[in-house]
């Protein structure tokens, strides 16, 4: 398969390197990490809650690119205020024209009364229009902020690097990328609607009130000050509870993916008790933090109803007394009262939806944390130290001509941590056309030299050249449309098998997608399946064995036809018959090419032209290997430490002939046991 269309598959968890992260962790990133890794760290690692404010300030900062949609928006509301705000006023006068006939004797000026009630039923109407239109269009710009944050997340999570995702749990990143974007675009689709129509009438009432009695005006405001307090104090600590339902939301989503992805594991080591167990803690948490965080939000709204019937109280018995005295009519008092009720309306909107604006802005916080993150330094920026130790940038460079292969290790420097070096010192050579095997013990470093040559991890110190262009000069994209690498976990797609294998070349044609496939003895079973090429792979391919899924891989990288190759264990999920076969096809597909091998299985590597023997991030020997072999030193350990482990490397060779020609009596030396 073609590097470049699969970096997500050479992921950066090296299998001989359980290291952490090349960037060195800053005590709230350890927190973050803590917080979101599947594994158990003791007690909930704490984490304080984020400032509201500028989280929330942020989060409204997305409206900027929609400044023109949202005057708009702004303007529809203020027609529909200002129609709602007046509209009581009619109604007032309209009450007067009828308590006035009563009092006159004369009778109710129905004429008067017809022309003010069309008035309000006119001015509701178009207020209502203009609502919807209001919603409408909010809604309209709400959905492309969205939209517009899904892509920056999916591009952010591509500039990462891939020490980012090696101390972050997939579940969690899911949950950041999926829940809390729901949230927060439910939290901007109705609490934002509801504070744009809540600043709005308020205004527009307020001015209303005062117009016509500033001595009720000050009793009905007296809800104002109540209500910041009760939303200053208990939202500071529904903030809180919120960020804590949604990290926990984040932990049981990791969690579960693991149990699903892992379900023959945990069933093979009986673990379904503690998994439950360790569901029911998470699940737990869950809880306890949303039942906090909705029953402090939730006390918002009850608070503020009973401050709103006190305001009733006393604007009712202010205002009879002014209708006594004769102050006011009582038309404009029940205007007031009206205002009133409108008036704390949207108040108590506001505390209903505290609690989804809260969740939300939380939400908001763990979606920037992601957009934060350090990104890996871009194509052309990269930097190194140059003379006296001073950073210099690498100037950009191009390949030309055909890319021959030529790879050299020029007194290569890398660690995962500062001060955990893993390689000090490493130079090789390796020719066009060669094929490099490497071998050594779990640790050693194996798969992440492979990594540095696919620059999955930038190199702290020398150079790693491509046909004697430093790596670095070269955009990553240019460096992996030259590499084929085959993994020992084989990673397939949703689609079909032809579409699979069309992954390592976008381009191809069904013929040259068949005829590598048949390179590659994929073709072989895949006329056994219903609907052949055509069969749609189920979720991690379920529906084939391991071994056709690796095969599939294989005829991947065969079909991108790469000038350098990568096998890390390529052929380690195939039976022994299969591997003779594969391995017909890899020395094909060698031919020409710079190969680099991963292998414990010493059988499969003896034809190499370079075997490398690699301890502790360092070569100790390379050579063929007979060299190897007469120098007794490490690979002569390895070697003889399979023969003990009742595997004869000199016999295997006949014994896989044996098993390609029907011989079954390979098939127990293969597997590492006696004949």
């Amino acid at each position: 398969m073609s590097a470049k269309k699969t970096r997500e598959q050479g992921r950066g968890k090296d299998r001989d390197t359980k290291a952490a992260p090349a960037v060195e962790l800053t005590e709230a990133e350890i927190l973050e990490m803590q917080d979101s890794m599947s594994n158990e760290w003791g007690e909930a690692a704490p984490r304080k809650a984020k400032a509201f404010w500028p989280s929330a300030l942020r989060l409204a900062g997305t409206f900027s690119d929609h400044k023109l949609a949202l005057a708009v928006v702004l303007a529809f509301g203020v027609v529909s205020t200002v129609l709602t705000v007046w509209a009581p006023t009619i109604l007032g006068r309209a009450m007067d024209v009828i308590f006035d006939g009563f009092l006159s004797g004369a009778g109710v000026d129905f004429d008067a009364l017809g022309r003010l009630l069309l008035i309000v039923l006119g001015m509701y109407l178009v207020a209502a229009l203009f609502d919807w239109l209001q919603g409408r269009l909010l809604n309209d710009v709400v959905m492309e902020i969205v939209y517009h944050l899904r892509q920056r997340i999916e591009t952010k999570v591509n500039r990462l690097p891939l020490s980012y995702f090696d101390t972050r749990q997939r579940g969690d990143l899911l949950s950041r990328t999926t829940n809390d974007v729901d949230n927060v675009q439910s939290a901007l689709q109705q609490a934002f609607a509801s504070l744009v129509y809540a600043v709005l009438t308020i205004v527009g009432i307020t001015i209303m009130m005062f117009y016509l009695s500033w001595q009720l005006a000050l009793i009905a405001l007296v809800a104002l000050p109540v209500s910041g307090v009760v939303i200053g104090i208990i939202g500071a600590r529904s903030q809180a509870l919120f960020a804590a339902q949604w990290r926990h939301t984040g932990r049981l989503n990791g969690h579960v993916e693991e149990s699903f992805t892992g379900h023959d594991l945990v069933t093979v080591f009986d673990r379904q008790d503690a998994m439950r167990e360790q569901f029911d803690t998470r699940n737990e948490e869950l809880w306890e933090a949303s039942f906090k965080a909705q029953f402090y939000s939730g006390m918002i709204m009850p608070i503020m109803q009973w401050v709103t019937y006190v305001g009733y109280v006393g604007i009712a018995v202010v205002g009879g007394l002014r209708i006594a005295s004769g102050q006011m009519s009582l038309g404009q008092v029940t205007a007031f009262i009206q205002y009133s009720r409108e008036f704390n309306a949207p108040l108590g909107e506001v505390a209903g939806m505290a609690n989804m604006l809260i969740s939300g802005v939380a939400s908001a916080e763990r979606i920037f944390e992601l957009l934060d993150a350090e990104e890996q330094q871009a194509d052309g920026e990269i930097t190194a130290g140059g003379d006296g130790g001073a950073p210099q940038r690498i100037p950009r460079a191009e390949l030309t001509g055909p890319t021959r292969g030529r790879i050299e290790f020029d007194h290569v420097a890398f660690s995962y941590t500062p001060d955990a070096p893993l390689i000090t010192d490493l130079s090789l050579t390796a020719e066009p056309g060669q094929t490099i095997a490497i071998v050594g013990p779990t640790g050693a470093g194996k798969t992440t030299l492979v990594n540095l040559i696919m620059r999955f991890y930038e190199i702290e110190a020398g150079q790693i050249r491509l046909d004697g262009v430093d790596l670095r000069a070269l955009d990553r994209g240019e460096v992996r449309s030259q590499v084929g690498m085959v993994l020992q976990d084989a990673v397939l797609f949703g689609g079909t098998i032809r579409e699979n294998i069309r992954y390592g070349r976008l381009d191809a044609t069904d013929e040259e997608v068949v005829a590598a496939a048949t390179a590659t003895f994929v073709d072989r079973f895949v006329h056994t399946l219903p609907d052949g090429y055509d069969t749609v792979i189920e979720d991690e391919g379920a529906n084939v064995s391991a071994g056709e899924r690796q095969l599939i891989t294989i005829a991947r990288a065969f079909l991108a036809d790469p000038a350098l190759l990568i096998l890390d264990e390529a052929t380690s999920s195939v039976d022994t018959r299969t591997e003779v076969l594969v391995q017909e096809a890899m020395a094909a597909l060698r031919t020409d090419r710079t190969s680099f091998v991963i292998a414990h299985r010493l059988s499969t590597i003896r034809d190499a032209d370079v075997i490398l023997v690699m301890e502790h991030g360092d070569i100790v020997e390379q050579g063929s290997h007979d060299q190897l072999l007469a120098a007794e030193g490490a690979y002569h350990r390895l070697y003889w430490s399979q023969f003990a482990a009742g595997v004869d490397p000199d016999q295997e060779d006949a014994v896989l002939e044996g098993a390609l020609a029907g011989d079954g009596a390979g098939v127990a030396v293969a597997d590492g046991t006696a004949p």
